[in-house]
């Protein structure tokens, strides 16, 4: 009698670790996920091995030892060498925003204005209705890079870039373009958010859902980043909202830190009527007036500032971010017209 012998596929391991059932089922070591991480980045899987492992992994939702694997395996994943440049700020842009503008933007300019390079990074389209930062930075005359060696040109010539995520992890992009296949994010868009491509001393996160606060904290030990800032940020961006107290979770030479930012306003604002691109250079230059905009720049630019150990409190950090904002050169940063 003849009989067939199947060989398994050596990313099946993975899948069953993730898969066996409520009693069988484990986390992956932070090897495992490092090693699982290498063959997705390397095209040694079959497209259905990678639906399902994403998609237990997003049910379970990853660990801190997984997160930190993943990240090590995609930065070692990277075809390009990565330029030696000295920078101080990593900030990822990933989330995209749907009821205000990215203020956020302003708080990078405004730290740049002031001798921090801030290296920005991001995805844009995975999710329908939001306002992504790479279609946005053309209204304030800025131009996205295209590869490490441009954005270090452009780190060492404004103290800031923007680089897209597939100019220097296009497989990652294209896992991330898969959320309207599955029809909900994957894990990948947390990996993104944390790769810190060019070194950075100091990171900033955003997060939306608080349960990921620590993960991301706990992976930057793993990952032995000395400087980290993460927040529940206005859509999941690294943005503070300043209607509400916000907890900044940090991580500073191996030790974590939790800090209350206590609310900017005592009542809420509604939410804005247009999300027009235009207003973000409109509000740099002072020709648009608006409380709420101004707060959200200024306290997120304070959050960083404070993260950089450039201030002892938050009450002190805030108070420098508006002197800085006060004194910004509000002739740069208008819209470029055709």
């Amino acid at each position: 009698m003849l009989t067939t012998t199947y060989i398994e596929h050596p990313f099946a391991q993975y899948v069953r670790i993730l898969g066996k059932g409520k009693q069988g089922a484990r986390p992956l070591t932070q090897e495992e996920a490092y090693a699982a991480m290498r063959m997705i980045m390397s095209n040694q899987i079959e497209p259905v091995q990678l639906g399902a492992f994403l998609m237990l992994m997003r049910v379970k939702e990853e660990t801190r030892e997984e997160l930190a694997g993943f990240i090590r395996g995609v930065r070692d994943s990277f075809q390009t060498e990565v330029p030696q440049i000295s920078i101080d700020l990593d900030w990822s842009s990933y989330a995209g925003k749907r009821r205000h503008l990215p203020w956020f933007i302003l708080s990078t300019l405004l730290l740049a204005e002031n001798g921090v390079k801030v290296f920005m990074h991001g995805a844009s389209g995975h999710t329908a209705g939001r306002l992504y930062t790479e279609e946005v930075l053309s209204y304030l005359g800025i131009e996205n890079a295209y590869s490490l060696t441009q954005a270090a040109q452009q780190l060492n010539e404004h103290n800031f870039a923007y680089l897209p995520l597939r100019c220097f992890s296009p497989k990652l992009q294209e896992i991330m373009a898969l959320r309207p296949l599955f029809g909900l994010r994957s894990p990948v868009h947390t990996v993104a958010r944390m790769l810190n491509p060019l070194n950075a001393q100091y990171v900033m996160q955003g997060i939306f859902h608080p349960g990921y606060r620590p993960v991301h904290q706990e992976a930057a030990l793993l990952l032995d980043q000395p400087h980290l800032a993460v927040l529940k940020g206005d859509g999941g961006e690294i943005e503070r909202d300043p209607d509400i107290e916000c907890l900044v979770q940090s991580v500073h030479r191996g030790e974590l830190s939790d800090e209350i930012w206590p609310s900017m306003f005592s009542q809420r604002h509604v939410k804005e009527e247009t999300m027009d691109p235009k207003r973000l250079s409109a509000l740099w230059s002072g020709e648009l007036i608006d409380e709420y905009a101004e707060a959200a720049v200024v306290g997120t630019a304070a959050i960083a500032w404070r993260l950089m150990e450039k201030a002892n409190s938050p009450a002190e950090a805030l108070k420098a971010t508006w002197d800085l904002w006060h004194r910004r050169p509000k002739g740069k940063y208008h819209t470029k017209t055709a």
